[in-house]
């Protein structure tokens, strides 16, 4: 079982999504790093990817979809303008998040997603 921290950002009705190469939308985050929190991992993998530092980050969920466990949080960034695809990660955006099942993404997303708009 793969454990990963994931990381959900939201701006005016907009979330934060990365892609890989060649890839599917998904939300930042990525391995959890031996003797890291689960929310320290959040914040670094948000950081790798994006450039973007959260200044603040709640617990939401857990979510297993096939062999991965998401431990999901929401961030608060800012000096959004910072914002730039790092490391491994081709692309970023800030997409509408009631168009998110538009995208090609993971099954994992989407459920992460729709379930953080029931808080919205």
């Amino acid at each position: 079982m793969k454990v990963r921290a994931t990381v959900i950002c939201e701006q005016d009705r907009h979330i934060l999504l990365v892609r890989k190469p060649q890839c599917r939308w998904t939300l930042p985050g990525g391995k959890i790093e031996r003797g890291e929190s689960r929310a320290n991992a959040a914040v670094r993998e948000l950081h790798e990817e994006t450039g973007l530092d959260a200044n603040d980050v709640l617990y939401l969920m857990e979510l297993q979809s096939g062999s991965t466990r998401h431990h999901v949080y929401e961030a608060a960034v800012e000096d959004l303008e910072q914002m730039r695809p790092q490391n491994e990660i081709s692309e970023c955006i800030w997409h509408p998040i009631d168009t998110v099942h538009n995208l090609r993404t993971s099954e994992a997303t989407l459920h992460i997603v729709k379930a953080f708009q029931r808080r919205l």
